[in-house]
């Protein structure tokens, strides 16, 4: 028979487990793996996160499709037609930008480029040739902080309007309202300040670990996961900084196709 400081060693544990889970961005559904009676909410805040469960099938998120889409926000697609969105996060220019284009190209593929300030100062020709190539340029704010921790509609405005002001200088054109959080953090207010400036976010269902410029992925570390993991709808976060993926990009969209899924723009995903 088991005694009541039994039961409270257990409580302590799940309310540790869920903190830790919390604080790593990963999924509330990992909690449910081990412990399948625990209620998982629909929504939650801080790190955006994601549980794979079964290859070839979309993630569980830490937030509902459902309570999102009242934000105007999303993280996939809800479909069961192979359809892949390509998105890009930029925060600086590395030097791999230009293939990843060329490869887009050749596919055919439309892509979302989310730019902070530092890119558009200093690569505005390669801003220009995403818009002439006909891809979406996004906002992911001027200077790239927490965006969760700002809390009044006043900062969080500054900072995508200013990166708006100079995407019109640069190019001559309106940014599209595209938001994605800087690493994923964000809050219900953030969401609902993003809503309410005219904006649609965009989190993710696929993304693997290609932002360390030290520390890049081989290319099969790359395709276990890129491969395993692509599923119909999948909004895929690459980032343009990293060498493997200027490297692998083409032959990875090829392999995509071979596998039946095409290529879709995020404006699918909003109208």
């Amino acid at each position: 028979m088991k005694t009541a400081s039994f039961y409270i060693k257990k409580a302590v544990e799940l309310v540790f487990l869920a903190a830790l889970c919390f604080c790593l961005g990963d999924s509330a559904a990992r909690i449910g793996e081990k412990y399948p009676f625990v209620a998982v909410s629909a929504s939650a805040e801080g790190n955006w996160g994601l549980s794979f469960q079964q290859e070839g099938k979309p993630p569980v998120a830490n937030a509902s499709a459902e309570y999102l889409k009242q934000f105007n926000a999303y993280y996939a697609d809800q479909t069961e037609e192979k359809v892949i969105y390509l998105t890009f996060d930029a925060g600086y220019e590395n030097g791999y930008t230009a293939a990843i284009l060329d490869a887009l190209k050749k596919h055919g593929a439309p892509a979302t480029f989310f730019l902070v300030g530092n890119y558009l100062e200093t690569s505005p020709e390669l801003v220009k040739r995403m818009i002439a190539e006909g891809h979406n340029v996004g906002n992911h704010t001027y200077h790239h902080p927490d965006m969760s921790k700002i809390s009044t509609q006043e900062s969080f405005s500054a900072e995508l309007k200013s990166l708006e002001d100079l995407y019109k200088q640069v190019t001559g054109q309106p940014m599209k309202k595209f938001y994605r959080p800087p690493q994923g953090k964000y809050s219900e207010s953030n969401l609902k300040m993003a809503r309410d400036l005219g904006y649609s976010t965009f989190f993710w269902s696929l993304a693997y670990v290609d932002w360390y410029e030290d520390k890049q992925p081989s290319k099969d570390e790359a395709f276990k996961k890129l491969l395993g993991r692509i599923h119909p709808g999948a909004v895929v976060l690459l980032h343009s900084t990293s060498k493997t993926n200027g490297e692998i990009l083409d032959e990875l969209l090829t392999k995509w196709e071979e596998m039946g899924y095409r290529f879709g723009a995020l404006d699918e995903l909003v109208y």
